[in-house]
């Protein structure tokens, strides 16, 4: 028998029920999507700019129109790299897992990108058991840890969300959203654009990764390509910054 719990208020009395994965399943799709989006959730993002602090400090960027440049090539490049694996993996298999996860560790060549994708990747996973501990998420880093996979942050996004039945089509524009959000996030703190400004731009940006969406064409992971040679420059002198507020 299922036990129930009962709260006093100043209303009267109202009874609750523990919730259970059939009550969590009636949840709003688009509650449960928010949730995960939410820059509030421990997985470490605030302590990354991918970039654009050295971009910003060694002059690649110094305008808001050069920002808004850096950030469409920013989103560009995540469709050409990130996104294809992150579609791979929500459709992957057990067997083609360590294949995908080997080939982006190996294409991660800038040592910060490489720490916090891994970083990001075990947080992410941790978290999520907690949500759908019935896609048994905890077992998955048990098994890349014996195997010596690399748990990478993009690779294990697409599949843990596949995994706990989100559509390929939510799965692709949360990425993308979460990629948006950390840069905007980023360039406030640094003080670059201001709150509004920086938020006015996310709104504006919002139909240019639809329309990326909508007209790409996303290749395998085999096909993956990195287009913005700049932004990897400025990355990999991000530790010659003498004081920086970001690790990458």
């Amino acid at each position: 028998m299922q036990a129930s719990y009962t709260f006093s208020t100043r209303l009267g009395r109202w009874p609750c029920h523990p919730s259970s994965s059939a009550t969590f399943a009636l949840m709003p799709h688009l509650a449960r999507l928010l949730h995960l989006a939410d820059s509030a959730l421990p997985t470490g993002s605030f302590a990354y700019s991918y970039g654009l602090e050295s971009s910003i400090t060694f002059g690649l960027v110094k305008t808001e129109t050069e920002f808004r440049s850096y950030l469409y090539s920013f989103l560009q490049q995540a469709m050409g790299f990130e996104i294809p694996f992150v579609t791979s993996a929500a459709q992957a298999t057990d067997g083609d897992l360590p294949t995908l996860l080997t080939e982006y560790d190996a294409q991660l060549l800038t040592p910060a990108l490489h720490r916090a994708s891994l970083t990001q990747g075990k947080n992410w996973l941790k978290l999520l058991d907690t949500f759908y501990p019935e896609a048994e998420l905890a077992e998955l880093g048990r098994a890349l840890a014996r195997q010596l996979l690399p748990a990478h942050f993009v690779p294990l996004f697409g599949l843990s969300l596949g995994k706990t039945g989100f559509s390929l089509a939510d799965i692709q524009a949360t990425y993308l959203h979460l990629a948006l959000r950390d840069q905007l996030s980023a360039a406030i703190r640094l003080g670059f654009i201001g709150p509004m400004a920086g938020h006015l731009l996310q709104h504006d940006f919002y139909a240019i990764f639809e329309s990326l969406l909508d007209s790409a064409d996303i290749r395998p992971y085999t096909q993956a390509t990195r287009c913005t040679l700049l932004l990897d420059v400025a990355q990999i002198f991000h530790d010659d910054i003498y004081s920086r507020l970001f690790q990458n």
